[in-house]
């Protein structure tokens, strides 16, 4: 990884978008926004030769991987040379096993495609304005995932495990409505029916400070089954 900080950030634009091309006309507006210098396209070149040298390293040299296309660059890379698609496709093979009714397995390939994230994404790298949207998408993605192990995990009855867990999701999202809706059957599938309605208030508060509305119908639906300890909120019967 090239240490001067626009350079890095040229490799991680070419990367979010890997093994596609990239216009030298994005790379510099993702560079520079919507001022660049006189000098953008031949400075956009240095960076270029200067990722090449740090992609031939001490050991191996990848700089072939770094290609130069019609008025653009690629990074010729496999796709199982990124933990991004390694993350996508465990998340796909979660999907199919959750479609599929074995929660297990769901939980599992879930939890191995969370274990490809160590921060956020490229939490090194100043992103411009082309590649800031794609890093909130992704960053979205991985808490719909979270959610969906979760979901599993609920399924399987660890309603006990994952109070914690939960507990420290709504307190960091507290307008987050799905994050509180398990939290509120993880309580009352534990037994702790007040706490479930309490979190029910929390979410009612935060969302009527913050953006003025009220939960949406599921969640009122939810609070009035936690209220009348409805039993479809039982916990389901886990085969061992």
């Amino acid at each position: 990884m090239p240490s001067a900080p626009k350079p890095r950030q040229l490799l991680a634009f070419l990367m979010l978008h890997a093994p596609q091309m990239v216009r030298a006309s994005d790379c510099i507006t993702e560079l520079w926004g919507s001022t660049p210098p006189k000098s953008a396209m031949s400075t956009l070149q240095t960076y270029v030769l200067h990722i090449r040298q740090a992609l031939r390293g001490p050991r191996r040299d990848r700089s072939h991987l770094l290609l130069t296309r019609n008025q653009g660059y690629q990074l010729a890379l496999e796709t199982t040379d990124f933990d991004r698609f390694r993350f996508t496709e465990l998340t796909r093979l979660g999907h199919r096993a959750a479609a599929a009714g074995d929660h297990r397995t769901a939980s599992k390939m879930f939890t191995r495609a969370l274990t490809q994230w160590r921060g956020p994404a490229l939490s090194d790298v100043s992103p411009g304005p082309l590649s800031s949207p794609h890093l909130a998408e992704l960053a979205e993605t991985r808490q719909g995932v979270l959610e969906q192990r979760i979901e599993a995990d609920l399924a399987l009855g660890r309603h006990r495990e994952l109070v914690d867990e939960l507990s420290d999701l709504a307190a960091r999202h507290p307008t987050h409505e799905n994050v509180h809706a398990q939290l509120m059957v993880a309580l009352y599938r534990s037994g702790e029916r007040e706490r479930a309605g309490d979190v029910f208030h929390d979410l009612r508060r935060a969302l009527g400070d913050s953006l003025g509305i009220e939960p949406v119908p599921r969640m009122q639906r939810l609070y009035q089954a936690v209220l009348v300890g409805s039993s479809a909120l039982d916990a389901p019967a886990v085969r061992r």
